[in-house]
């Protein structure tokens, strides 16, 4: 049986993305790895330290001493620091905006990047940057911010979480044709901020889930 191990750093995507995936997947082995501190560090801080990239180093590490065909990191801050990670690992590795960024360029010109913590911004426009040079389109990038959002999502208040996204989405400007929604933890927002925007609308943990699919198909 194929067996995937999971790094989560929010409880909440923790709670929603293994269930998810074996919706799609059917009968594998799924683990868990929840590292909060992973994304609290840099938040707090402002940036992501050398000790804290260790320590994702070590999660990976513990992940794939599990034996596991495939490693999911669930968390767009991480993004970066992943990419960085992988030559070192004969695991393949899977950022979870991968598959979200490569649509999100293919299809869109003008994208704007929703986010509720300031350390996933960067790294999500990063991200879609480097996907750009990559398909040799040139995309213009925007972000908007709304870490208030994060804090009550924190505490437990996943309405008020919800109505601070949808406030910060009346925000972006009718020139977008792409809004990216930058964490895992605002996905079930999707369909919302697309029906109140009228703009296109992209999150990542279905994309990443289909990739994941199709990996564990090409595994033998």
């Amino acid at each position: 049986m194929k067996r995937i191990v999971l790094i989560h750093t929010v409880k909440s995507v923790y709670d929603s993305f293994e269930k998810d995936l074996r919706a799609v997947t059917g009968d594998i082995k799924v683990y868990n790895i929840v590292d909060e501190f992973l994304v609290a560090d840099p938040i707090e801080r402002g940036f992501f330290t050398i000790e804290n990239r260790m320590r994702l180093m070590h999660d990976l590490q513990s992940a794939q001493l599990t034996g596991s065909d495939l490693i999911v990191v669930t968390c767009s801050t991480l993004t970066p620091h992943v990419v960085a990670a992988r030559p070192f690992f004969s695991t393949p590795i899977i950022a979870v905006d991968d598959a979200m960024c490569t649509l999100a360029v293919k299809e869109g010109s003008n994208i704007m990047v929703l986010a509720t913590a300031e350390s996933t911004v960067g790294p999500t426009l990063q991200k879609l940057e480097e996907e750009a040079a990559l398909q040799g389109k040139k995309i213009q990038l925007s972000s908007l911010c709304c870490p208030e959002a994060l804090v009550h999502l924190k505490a437990g208040q996943k309405a008020k979480h919800d109505k601070l996204v949808l406030d910060m989405a009346r925000q972006v400007k009718n020139n977008n044709d792409t809004i990216v929604l930058a964490q895992a933890s605002m996905a079930h927002l999707q369909d919302l901020v697309q029906a109140q925007t009228k703009i296109r609308t992209l999150s990542s943990p279905q994309l990443c889930i289909q990739e994941v699919s199709k990996m564990l198909e090409a595994i033998r």
